[in-house]
């Protein structure tokens, strides 16, 4: 008999274990899931920032030299004020 209740103290030590190897298993996957899923929001943000990196390094190649830069934007602020004039004489 006394074989039998120390078989028994280890089924149920085994099963014990089992179920909490099985929580535990369960939180992993859960953990893994949530890391999958930052892992994918984290790459989106990636392919955006590099999409914009791409347009940024275009829109910079247009632009020129900084002296063709300075240039340009000194005429765009002539042009703007000329506007600026404009708006003011046809509202009088």
């Amino acid at each position: 008999m006394e074989a039998l209740e120390v078989l028994k103290q280890n089924v149920e030590t085994l099963l014990q274990r089992y179920q909490a190897l099985q929580q535990e298993n369960q939180q992993l996957r859960e953990a893994n899931e949530t890391q999958r899923q930052e892992m994918m929001r984290t790459h989106g943000e990636l392919v955006d920032l590099q999409q914009r990196y791409r347009y940024l390094m275009e829109a910079n190649a247009m632009l020129g030299s900084p002296d063709q830069r300075e240039q340009a934007r000194r005429r765009l602020t002539a042009i703007i004020a000329q506007i600026d004039k404009a708006i003011d004489v046809l509202k009088q």
